[in-house]
């Protein structure tokens, strides 16, 4: 129960803080469409026939393609963004205890022009999603006595180049970890 509540209580903060409508994600697409993105260029989709078709179908892997064609199909404009929730299968997964085959993925896309493509935007956008974790943790704290408030009250930003000089000798891994 807890789990429901806590997607359900992100998603209507993020959606609050970002500007963001709710947007169903296709579980399947037509090859030729385009819209299934193959991530590395070698996973196989999962790909079925339609029964009195031609063509068949392909579960999705990825919705990276999908989320920019329907930000344009269903006119969003700039500042507004879209969420959704994507199920699917990749067979060619490696998995391990935090990989698997079916895919259960939250995401979200918003518009932003060229002009805004810079540090200061990302990091007000960071921060308006920091604080919708913070808000999420704050009323399931609330609401659940045994949940405990763990976020910092302000988040942090470091760039690659400025972890590379404070850890010379890290892998990126071990870099980010030291921080």
């Amino acid at each position: 129960v807890a789990i429901k509540e806590i997607k359900d209580f992100l998603q209507r903060e993020m959606a609050k803080q970002l500007n963001l409508a709710r947007v169903s994600a296709p579980l399947f697409v037509l090859p030729e469409s385009g819209l299934n993105d193959n991530l590395n260029g070698v996973e196989r989709p999962v790909s079925f026939d339609i029964k009195g078709q031609k063509e068949n179908a392909e579960i999705v892997h990825s919705l990276a393609k999908w989320k920019r064609y329907a930000l344009q199909k269903y006119g969003f404009a700039h500042g507004e963004g879209l969420y959704t929730d994507m199920s699917a299968i990749r067979r060619d997964e490696d998995t391990d205890n935090i990989h698997s085959i079916y895919v259960d993925q939250w995401d979200w896309e918003k518009i932003i022009s060229k002009k805004d493509r810079t540090r200061e935007t990302l990091e007000s956008i960071v921060r308006s999603v920091y604080k919708a974790l913070k808000v999420t943790e704050d009323y399931m704290a609330y609401e659940y006595e045994y949940i405990g408030r763990y976020l910092p009250e302000n988040i942090t930003f470091v760039t690659t180049q400025e972890l590379e000089d404070m850890y010379p000798d890290c892998t990126p891994k071990e870099r980010e970890y030291k921080i």
